[in-house]
């Protein structure tokens, strides 16, 4: 597994969509931007990132298991669970619909700014992905890294898409482990 090179998140300003019935009709929602302060500050988070909305093991098992293990990592000292992806705003709200998520926050990292920065930005050019996130979760505490999980196999244009260390189940483990 790689090591993390930071031990801060970066700071950034992800642009978000937040409903407000104020503006009425089909779309009732505004732009909204959301800092790493606003998003970390003070909080004890578990962030999850991962490759693309609606692709398979993300939308097979990454995301649902979180959305299932919610109340359980949230009982671990847990401020909120947040699903990272490089997509926009409008992508990250329609797969979260169509996934029924209504617990785990999603995070749009649109421009790839905070993926970036972190140092986990990869080519997916043979997916025809161009730049994606690679897939791994981490524990946050007021900005700090705590722990990170980080998938083998690192690496522009990986062909396998692995999912061994950055699930559900091993991060509400280490927190029920960190927690003794």
């Amino acid at each position: 597994m790689a090591e993390a090179t930071r031990t801060h998140v970066p700071n950034v300003t992800f642009k978000t969509r937040v409903r407000d019935e104020s503006i009425g009709g089909d779309n009732p929602f505004r732009w909204e931007d959301k800092t790493t302060q606003d998003i970390f500050g003070g909080k004890r988070v578990v962030v999850f990132a991962l490759p693309g909305a609606f692709t398979p093991t993300c939308s097979s098992n990454h995301l649902p298991r979180f959305e299932e293990l919610y109340d359980e990592i949230r009982a671990q000292g847990i401020d909120e669970v947040i699903c990272l992806s490089v997509n926009d705003a409008f992508v990250m709200f329609q797969w979260a619909k169509q996934q029924g998520v209504q617990k785990v926050f999603m995070l749009p990292d649109g421009n790839a700014d905070f993926t970036r920065q972190m140092g986990m930005l990869v080519e997916k050019e043979n997916l025809g992905f161009g730049l994606r996130s690679w897939r791994y979760a981490m524990v946050v505490n007021d900005g700090e890294i705590e722990k990170m999980f980080i998938e083998p196999g690192f690496s522009d244009n990986y062909p396998q898409d692995p999912y061994e260390v950055s699930d559900a189940d091993t991060v509400l483990n280490y927190l029920k482990s960190a927690k003794k």
